[in-house]
């Protein structure tokens, strides 16, 4: 199967050389800073309290193709946060994932309180001043995505302007690299292979014993039903996110409550 991370990399390398770098830095710095704490939102309390949902909105995927390319993502983003959701991810990407930056903005104007997460393909700083310019609270930063170096100098930007990093691995390889950042508090294991796009949550289950307990861990990819959910909580994972498996739901509002309602056993 052709590298799809690779794909989307190259276009990010395109989108990145068109914005204009030195006035959004200007813009970001002079907007409000985040005021929602992302990490306190996603962190379990103790092993008998349920999973946090970091429930995302998501109109296609390279895998699957369109899943709700005409859904009201406003609307859905109320029903997430009314129903339980401690957080909200947001898919920017617009060429693969038929995401906006518009709708982090749309998000915050309607009033959404809880912490809103960028997902997107990060490879340079002018992003990180477009995430907190259009009001997220944490952006998703990918292991696989660019040299550690680089990744790095990311994550101490995303701080600097107050962002919260969610650092994405998918291998004990990544897992290392992700554990040597300064500062490193939330760690998400993308049970999706992105090269791939093949999907197994056995990866989650095989990397968190190695996750220190002072850094908040999510499961991302993979998540359909409650039965994955208890199977994570009971290995003491702090947060799930999940997308496909919601916004394709007949009652999503009744599925966000399903997946933010399960805890561990004793």
């Amino acid at each position: 199967m052709s590298d799809i991370l690779a794909s989307i990399l190259q276009q990010k390398q395109v989108e990145v050389a068109q914005l204009n770098s030195a006035e959004l830095r200007k813009l970001a710095f002079a907007s409000p800073p985040p005021q929602a704490d992302f990490y306190a939102s996603i962190r379990r309390a103790n092993h008998l309290t349920p999973v946090r949902l970091i429930a995302e909105l998501k109109r296609a995927s390279p895998s699957k193709g369109l899943l709700a390319p005409h859904a009201d993502l406003i609307t859905i983003g109320s029903q997430y946060q009314a129903n339980g959701a401690s957080a909200i991810s947001v898919l920017t990407d617009e060429k693969f994932f038929k995401g906006s930056l518009e709708t982090l903005a749309g998000l915050r104007s309607a009033g959404i309180s809880i912490p809103l997460l960028r997902k997107d393909f990060i490879i340079d700083d002018t992003q990180l001043y477009q995430t907190r310019l259009y009001g997220a609270s944490a952006v998703l930063l990918i292991v696989a995505a660019q040299p550690e170096g680089q990744l790095k100098a990311l994550h101490a930007t995303a701080l600097e302007l107050g962002l919260t990093p969610l650092v994405e691995v998918h291998d004990e390889g990544e897992l290392e690299v992700a554990l040597s950042i300064s500062g490193l508090r939330a760690l998400g294991v993308n049970n999706r292979n992105l090269r791939t796009f093949e999907v197994n949550l056995q990866t989650t289950l095989r990397l968190l014993p190695a996750i220190p307990k002072d850094v908040a861990s999510v499961a991302e990819s993979g998540i359909f039903g409650v039965a994955d959910v208890v199977q994570l909580a009971q290995a003491g994972i702090d947060a799930i996110l999940v997308g496909e498996g919601i916004i394709t739901s007949a009652d999503i509002p009744a599925k966000v409550r399903e997946l933010s309602t399960v805890a561990g056993q004793p």
